[in-house]
């Protein structure tokens, strides 16, 4: 069936006029893997997401310039070819690409280092596509917020990219970082609103962990890179699962699946909120747009919110390391 998903939205700020699809298509586990998977079966993946939308809706993917193994461009050379093979698919899509990492992962906002980092992303994305929305995956704290804003600025004047994004922030920086150009969750949704800006929320399914695929930590495979993660450590896991399952009761009553269920609540949780659910098979990818057409009644969006809510999430987002270190929610 074509386009089967009739549900849009809009982004805001500078592409407030750009209509996209309620879900948006992270790619990074495409590639940040031993095994990557195939050309054949990413392409299909980015085309069947893409397929599904109405005619005159773009698909949002988000790449990143770092997203493999060695924190190379193996992301952004991946989108390359899929480019070249299907040029007609550069219009249908809106490519916001995370940049600004030295290899030991720390982020940089020099007018030097952003400029380096764009141009790299430019040479390994090719011909076929220019990168829409540029943002730093981090805050540089090194450099004032203003700083870093005016350099950003004047690489978008120099028409290396059309928009700017910036990752992991609170609302407070973000009202700081929109003014010069024209959170906590709840305080970044109120941000967000007021200054007429989208929120891309990526990993609403928890690394996957909330899909309840994974009953156990040998369910991941030896050299998943999940395994490293805080919060499926082998101590933490059973706490963490009953999480699931209740999120599971909640599933199989509405008739969808976990990851389903995940992604209507974020995105219930606001009008310029668009969930980034990642997926390198055509199928999943299906599967998390359809969750964009879900109508989740008050009750259960409210007896959701309040399993989030009083529920101890044992273990942090990433490898042990403080928020402050990692530089989550500048």
């Amino acid at each position: 069936m074509s386009n089967p998903i009739q549900t849009t939205t809009k982004l805001g700020g500078t592409d407030s006029d750009v209509q996209i699809g309620t879900v948006a298509h992270g790619l990074m586990m495409m590639v940040w893997k031993p095994e990557v998977h195939s050309d054949e079966q990413c392409f299909e993946s980015i085309k069947s997401g893409v397929d599904a939308l109405p005619p005159g809706t773009k698909m949002f993917l988000n790449a990143g310039e770092f997203y493999s193994l060695d924190l190379g461009t193996a992301n952004l050379e991946l989108l390359s070819r899929f480019y070249a093979t299907y040029p007609e698919y550069a219009s249908k899509t809106f490519l916001s690409v995370k940049g600004a990492m030295d290899k030991q992962m720390q982020p940089h906002g020099s007018l030097e280092f952003l400029r380096a980092s764009v141009d790299n992303i430019t040479r390994a994305l090719g011909p076929n596509k220019k990168m829409d929305l540029y943002q730093p995956a981090r805050i540089d704290r090194s450099i004032p917020l203003e700083e870093l804003m005016a350099n950003l600025v004047t690489l978008k004047n120099e028409g290396k990219f059309d928009h700017i994004g910036l990752s992991e922030i609170t609302g407070a920086t973000l009202r700081k970082a929109h003014a010069p150009v024209v959170v906590r969750t709840e305080d970044l949704l109120e941000a967000s609103k007021e200054l007429g800006v989208s929120v891309i929320a990526y990993s609403p399914l928890g690394r996957g962990f909330l899909t309840g695929r994974f009953k156990s930590v040998s369910d991941l495979q030896a050299d998943d890179f999940r395994r490293h993660l805080s919060r499926l450590k082998e101590k933490y896991f059973e706490h963490n699962m009953a999480i699931v399952d209740e999120l599971s009761t909640i599933a199989k009553s509405v008739e969808v699946t976990n990851a389903q269920l995940c992604i209507a609540w974020v995105k219930h949780l606001g009008p310029n909120v668009v969930p980034l659910p990642g997926s390198s098979k055509a199928s999943r990818t299906l599967e998390n747009l359809a969750a964009g057409e879900i109508k989740l009644s008050k009750e259960d969006f409210a007896e959701i919110t309040a399993i989030v809510e009083k529920s101890e999430v044992k273990g942090d987002r990433y490898f042990g390391k403080s928020e402050e270190a990692m530089g989550l929610w500048t």
